[in-house]
This record gives structure tokens, C-alpha cells and sequence, in this order.
């Protein structure tokens, strides 16, 4: 069975987790004030979720997901995750984070910096551009006419792989972006943003995008 280490128990990283224990998954999770704040969304869980300290997750992961904010991206754990697929669910708000000036300019994606972060793992976006109260509400089965679709941008072709089934097994379509380095049509404010899209539509609204700064 596999374990997603998902690092972060926010509204990403705590939906994440109730939808993959229900597709199967084995949960490993953490947050940056301890694992034994983490007891009631266990026991919630059930008995497939552990909470663990950000470094336990990162170790016991086959898969990780980084869900924290971006301006605590670089105490993400780097050794334990070298050789694994992390899905990095991401999003600049400047008004939380603060500025990020590479960003502003349009130079870096926020998928971008987490994987120079890791510069061992295959970083894959995804589960940014979604509500996170839908991402278990609003899953429906393979075939399903207007199926929901999400986007996932990496420069490994298992990691998209690998999101592409997750996806799947959540009950959505995936469209990918291509590699990380256009992973910033997916992000904050462009067309792509937390609409509700099917492959189609995702596919032109990512086409349509273009490159402003995220902060004025």
C-alpha cells in the first residue's frame, strides 16, 4: 500500500487526506506545531493516518505532498524526500508570504522554487487551483460527462504519472501544463485559478494564460 507523507494538515492537507485514506492510501501526516496537536484529525482519520513530525512524514513517505505556506517552503525536510515524487500544492499570496521579488517578475514559479529546493526529488504540481472543501465533494467516476479536471505541471514523466492516477482515483481528469517551468498557468489569478473546469475547458483556459506578475 502506499504511504503519502503529506507535509502540512491545513485545509489542502488535511482534505488530501480524507480523500486518499478513502481511495486506499496509507497517511503519514504533520504540521509545524507537532504532531500531537494532529490527535482529533487523526482520530478522525482512523486507523490508516498517523500524525509525525515533518521529518517522520518526509521519511515514511513513498509519495510526499508539501502543503505549507510558500514562505516556509525551505523547511520542507530535503534528504529524506531525494528520489520521491512531491506534489507541491503551492500558491503566492503575497499578503501571507510576503514578497517573493522573482516571482513578481514573472522569472520563477512557486513549483519552481520548491523543486530547487529538492533538487533530488520530481516535484509535480498539484491540488493548487481547487477549493479545498471540493477536492472531497466534488470527485466523480471516470466517464462521468463533464468531469471535473485538475492541472499538474513537472519535468518527470512519473510524477505525472503518478498525479495523473491519484487524480483519477479522487475522481478527476488531469491536464497537464507540461513541464515545471509552465506550471505558472495554473497559479493564482490566471484563468485556470479555483474554476470549476472540465479537461476541455482546462486545456483552453491553460492555452489562454499569460504571464503578468502576481503582485501589483
Amino acid at each position: 500500500m502506499t504511504t503519502l507523507g503529506i507535509i502540512g494538515a491545513g485545509h489542502i492537507g488535511s482534505q488530501v487526506a480524507r480523500a486518499a485514506l478513502a481511495a486506499g492510501y496509507d497517511i503519514v501526516i504533520a504540521n509545524s506545531r507537532g504532531p500531537e496537536t494532529l490527535a482529533d484529525l487523526v482520530a478522525e482519520l482512523g486507523p490508516n493516518a498517523r500524525a509525525a513530525t515533518a521529518l517522520e512524514a518526509a521519511e515514511a513517505a513513498d509519495v510526499a505532498v508539501v502543503t505549507v505556506p510558500l514562505k516556509a517552503y525551505r523547511d520542507v525536510p530535503v534528504a529524506p524526500l531525494d528520489g520521491k515524487i512531491v506534489i507541491d500544492t503551492n500558491n503566492y499570496y503575497w499578503e501571507r508570504d510576503g514578497r517573493f521579488p522573482e516571482l513578481d517578475r514573472g522569472e520563477a514559479t512557486t513549483s519552481g522554487l520548491l523543486q530547487a529546493h529538492l533538487p533530488g526529488s520530481k516535484v509535480v504540481k498539484g491540488f493548487n487551483h481547487i477549493g479545498s472543501g471540493e477536492i472531497t465533494t466534488d470527485g466523480t467516476p471516470a466517464g462521468t460527462p463533464n468531469r471535473r479536471a485538475l492541472g499538474t505541471a513537472s519535468d518527470f514523466p512519473e510524477a505525472i504519472d503518478f498525479i495523473t492516477k491519484l487524480y483519477d482515483e479522487l475522481g478527476f481528469d488531469t491536464v497537464s501544463a507540461g513541464p515545471l517551468s509552465e506550471s505558472w498557468r495554473l497559479e493564482r489569478d490566471r484563468p485556470a485559478y479555483v474554476v470549476r473546469q472540465n479537461a476541455e475547458e482546462l486545456r483552453a483556459n491553460l492555452a489562454a494564460a499569460f504571464r503578468v506578475p502576481d503582485a501589483a
